[in-house]
């Protein structure tokens, strides 16, 4: 059995932030855990929800542990270097799922690697993990229209057009995360990133 690995939504934890497009990483994780039968729960660990689930079948299906930092965004990476400390799992196998403001609304790029892009969530885990080599799933929110201010704009919930198509988008993001964790990054960027 290999190491197991860590998704980690990002999302600013509280019901007011639920449905903001920068909580996008915490609505995949959701997803995630209730394709795969997880329920999330409280970690002693560390100040954040996790669930835990197998992705696949067999006794060489890959662990997956499911994360939602319960700190706010800017403070993100101290529950992520507790539990990639208390599961053992390699920065490689780390995978943060996170809204991203340079790519257009609903695209999705993964990577390996690379700077934050002025993104709290992920400065706050490069630093707490000692290194920026983690896998990401990248969820284009798109720029703020006009001169609106981007801390504003990541904080607003989508739109309503957004919405008609956000589930569709969140399915695709989930399905890409698991593309990432069982076929690789390489094989996922060519199917994911065509669109």
């Amino acid at each position: 059995m290999g190491d197991p690995w860590l998704v980690v939504g990002l999302g600013n934890p509280g019901s007011e932030y639920a449905k903001n497009r920068h909580n996008v990483g915490f609505i995949v994780a959701d997803l995630l855990a209730g394709r795969l039968g997880a329920k999330f729960s409280r970690h002693r660990r560390a100040v954040a929800q996790v669930a835990e689930a197998r992705v696949g079948v067999g006794a060489d299906a890959p662990q997956l542990v499911l994360v939602k930092p319960m700190t706010y965004m800017n403070l993100s990476g101290g529950p992520v270097a507790a539990l990639r400390q208390f599961y053992k799992v390699p920065l490689a196998q780390i995978v943060a799922v996170h809204d991203e403001l340079d790519i257009p609304y609903g695209q999705l790029r993964l990577k390996l690697g690379g700077g934050e892009g002025g993104h709290n969530g992920l400065r706050s885990m490069s630093g707490s993990l000692g290194g920026k080599d983690y896998l990401r799933v990248r969820f284009g929110i798109g720029r703020p229209p006009g001169r609106q201010d981007p801390a504003d704009y990541v904080l607003s919930d989508f739109s309503s057009a957004e919405r008609k198509e956000l589930e569709f988008l969140v399915d695709r993001a989930a399905d890409a995360t698991e593309a990432l964790i069982g076929r690789g990054l390489e094989w996922s960027q060519n199917a994911y990133h065509a669109a």
